[in-house]
């Protein structure tokens, strides 16, 4: 059972830490969350939990929602942002909602809550120009380079998330179809299709350089280091910043912008909403859709410029 690892007081009650666990289980079991998101669950139940016991409250179902504003109160004291207490509001709405539905629990108290205002902020996305000096030849033709590349190309070309990429199995990249196949959060799979720049730079990653790296050695991942293992995210991220150093980019970059970018230039180009969410692998078409008020915003900035009246 996946539980916070930082205790912020003294030990949950039997009772309380029973019902975390059959909400964490559940999680795990029936909505397959990735583990991330579980601990994230378990931390806001937990410091909620926490609370209760500090004002000698040891049955959920007496809570109300004058202990649910006094908790707020409490994190809003503390200089908790409105994003993360929404983010808490939303956690223990669902909790509530589980603990209801077996009856352990009488009515869902955080039902009657509304999400704090978050203040959304929007992703931040490369520009056509940036993306090409990133995706520009290497100066120096290396198998690392190469495999960087191609690496750099498909996560372009497909808006993976760095987890996905760097854990991509070979047998997951069909070249002949252009498609890569991802398991992604919640062991969801997806076929996500890749263009023509993409293909022919893996494949020269896959005849010059793979072979060079791996040295007579066998992987079952796409893309390897010089061990013949999968990167880990950081080194990744590491690699990226370098390279974006080297192409004259000095703003903060991530594998994660390259992502924003793939679903922004792609809306931005007449790309439907729905085929982009299928393709980010969102289960919900809400979180696609921040991507249209980032072309919102570009479409009024260029409308201002121009505009005669503007």
């Amino acid at each position: 059972m996946t539980r916070s690892s930082k205790k912020s007081g003294p030990p949950l009650p039997e009772h309380f830490a029973h019902r975390r666990d059959l909400f964490l289980h559940y999680l795990i079991s029936e909505r397959r969350l990735a583990e991330n998101s579980v601990k994230a669950y378990a931390a806001d139940i937990e410091l909620f939990l926490s609370f209760l016991l500090s004002q000698r409250l040891r049955n959920l179902a007496a809570v109300d929602l004058k202990n649910i504003h006094r908790f707020l109160e409490q994190c809003k004291n503390k200089n908790i942002s409105n994003r993360t207490n929404a983010r808490r509001v939303s956690a223990l709405r669902s909790f509530f909602s589980f603990l209801a539905g077996r009856h352990l629990v009488s009515s869902n108290p955080f039902a009657l809550v509304d999400l704090p205002k978050s203040g959304q902020i929007l992703p931040k996305a490369l520009s056509i120009d940036e993306v090409n000096s990133l995706l520009a030849p290497p100066t120096t033709t290396t198998p690392i380079s190469r495999r960087n590349s191609a690496m750099l190309y498909l996560l372009y070309s497909t808006g993976l998330r760095v987890s996905e990429l760097v854990g991509l199995p070979l047998s997951a990249c069909n070249l002949s179809a252009g498609f890569v196949r991802v398991i992604g959060k919640g062991n969801k799979e997806r076929l996500v299709p890749f263009g023509s720049r993409a293909k022919e730079s893996i494949e020269e990653y896959l005849q010059l350089a793979r072979p060079l790296i791996l040295k007579g050695r066998r992987s079952n991942y796409l893309f390897i280091t010089n061990r013949g293992s999968c990167m880990t995210r950081l080194r990744y991220w590491q690699i990226l910043r370098n390279t974006a150093l080297s192409a004259g980019i000095d703003k903060k970059i991530s594998p994660h912008m390259l992502r924003h970018s793939f679903a922004t230039h792609l809306l931005s180009h007449g790309a439907d909403l729905r085929s982009v969410q299928m393709m980010l692998g969102h289960s919900d078409i809400a979180t696609t859709q921040v991507y249209t008020h980032i072309d919102q915003d570009r479409l009024k900035s260029i409308h201002k410029k121009f505009h005669p009246r503007g």
